[in-house]
């Protein structure tokens, strides 16, 4: 499968998840939180979804994905959905040593909290936009999308 298809399943899910959130807007994630749990949050959806990724196994990321998002995909259905990522032996485990950088300001709008950017990596560099709401009284996620991009 080309990356171009994989862009429009990321987009099928990305609005399908964007319409779950928009459902429950818990009012306890109504903060940003602080740089370093900002960081905490996006590596640590990034590196399950790698290591989903590079394993097949989704059970973890999965388990890690808001509650509402996660009774609407089970990991099996995860793992059909980026099978391209596994296809392609996408591994971008180097964002661990590196920091992200933000291409807007973090917010929370509606309850969810939007952290949107980049990591400076080479040959390509890695972009993601992800969403997290509150779910179970921790900041989940409920949009993952992530793109590689050749650096001009």
């Amino acid at each position: 499968m080309r990356l171009q298809a994989l862009f429009v399943r990321l987009a099928v899910l990305v609005a399908v998840a964007t319409a779950v959130v928009f459902s429950a807007t818990p009012a306890s994630a109504q903060k940003v939180p602080e740089p370093l749990e900002q960081e905490v949050l996006i590596k640590g959806i990034l590196m399950s979804f790698n290591d989903a990724n590079i394993t097949g196994n989704y059970a973890v990321f999965h388990a890690r994905l808001a509650k509402p998002f996660r009774d609407q995909y089970s990991a099996e259905r995860l793992a059909e959905v980026f099978k391209a990522f596994r296809d392609q032996k996408i591994n971008f485990a180097i964002i661990t040593t590196k920091p992200p950088v933000a291409s807007e300001p973090p917010r929370v709008e509606g309850g969810v909290l939007k952290l949107y950017g980049y990591f400076d990596t080479a040959p390509s560099r890695l972009n993601y936009t992800l969403e997290f709401m509150g779910s179970e009284g921790v900041w989940k996620a409920s949009r993952v999308e992530v793109q590689l991009k050749p650096i001009k």
